[in-house]
């Protein structure tokens, strides 16, 4: 694996093969050819065009895109956002325990304690549709739901602990049990993995912060740098073609904020982790800034994501916790989410 050296105490990041030859090959670029079928876009304006060109389609929503088969509404999806919006707004009203304790192998802790700060008074049937495991195998989530679908008692029979719980148990037939379970997992583990995902990338580049420094200007470089979602796939479309001629009838589209958010024309210094540039820039009008995905279509949970990331690193600042200094190199690996991978986090 290629190096590439990140954070002002010198710790390496090495990135999975496929994600570093794209950061050599083709940082700067607007458009180029990854595969047979499928097309690679990093350039401001194309990207904005082809996303503006026509709106996703079910297949391409990552979290509400159909259930075996079965379509998840915009009802459903409003009432999913509604549901779980209400119980991140209730967790982060929450006090910070003095006994919260951050230290350990980063990003499991993190998502361990998001686990139990939003969803973590749930029975265990709920409990273990969070869990990281059951990314290995989508076999290994659909026997979790099948197996706490068949443990659900009737609706009503159980005290439900969160408005995203309460939909479950609220379904009448068992097929629409498992599929509001399902879509629990959709929902609930994605807040988990995510800020799991980027408090971990912060801690790594730029641990421990300056003082003067705000958590959101943190997190905003560390989405620049490493962002957890890292590409947006759209499958070919004529509408493409039409953009750009470049694109042909069948060439599915990989668009990557990785590189943009990495590109010289957009940024000074673009390699250096530097959160102070967020003083003055808008990260909702940055050009090729998409952490969240296009104006036309930002990411659902963003409005969740920034606040709870800021919460765990007011626990970072306030017990001093840093990267161990005996650690040097994080590895990128290229399976799911943009993340550093088995940080240890120790107290200073």
């Amino acid at each position: 694996m290629a190096m590439s050296s990140t954070g002002r105490s010198a710790r390496v990041t090495l990135f999975a093969p496929r994600i570093e030859e794209l950061l050599r090959r083709y940082r700067g670029q607007d458009l180029f050819r990854l595969e047979a079928d499928t097309v690679g876009v990093a350039g401001v304006d194309l990207m904005d065009g082809l996303l503006r060109s026509r709106p996703a389609n079910a297949e391409e929503r990552p979290t509400f895109k159909p259930v075996q088969g079965r379509q998840v509404t915009r009802a459903d999806a409003a009432a999913l956002m509604q549901a779980v919006s209400a119980d991140v707004r209730a967790a982060l009203k929450k006090p910070p325990g003095e006994r919260t304790d951050l230290s350990g192998k980063w990003p499991h802790t993190p998502h361990v304690y998001l686990r139990d700060l939003v969803f973590g008074r749930e029975s265990f049937r709920f409990r273990v549709l969070v869990d990281r495991r059951l990314e290995l195998t989508p076999k290994l989530t659909w026997m979790a739901v099948a197996a706490g679908t068949a443990m659900l008692g009737k609706p009503g029979t159980e005290i439900p602990l969160s408005n995203l719980a309460a939909r479950v148990l609220d379904a009448e037939t068992y097929d629409d049990r498992r599929y509001a379970m399902y879509l629990y997992r959709r929902v609930a583990a994605p807040i988990c993995f995510t800020v799991a995902a980027l408090v971990t990338n912060a801690v790594w580049l730029g641990a421990p912060f300056d003082d003067d420094v705000p958590n959101r200007d943190v997190l905003l470089e560390a989405l620049r740098l490493l962002p957890p979602s890292w590409n947006i796939l759209r499958v070919a479309s004529p509408e493409f073609g039409e953009v750009d001629g470049r694109i042909g009838g069948q060439d599915d589209i990989l668009m990557l904020p990785l590189l943009s958010h990495r590109d010289p024309r957009l940024w000074d210094d673009p390699e250096a982790f530097r959160p102070e540039r967020w003083k003055d820039l808008d990260p909702d009008t940055q050009p090729g800034y998409l952490p969240f995905g296009h104006a036309n279509e930002r990411c659902w949970g963003r409005h969740m994501v920034m606040p709870l990331a800021e919460r765990i690193l007011d626990v970072v600042r306030r017990d001093g916790l840093v990267v161990s200094p005996e650690q040097r190199v994080g590895r990128v690996e290229l399976d799911g989410l943009l993340e550093v991978s088995g940080v240890r986090m120790v107290r200073r």
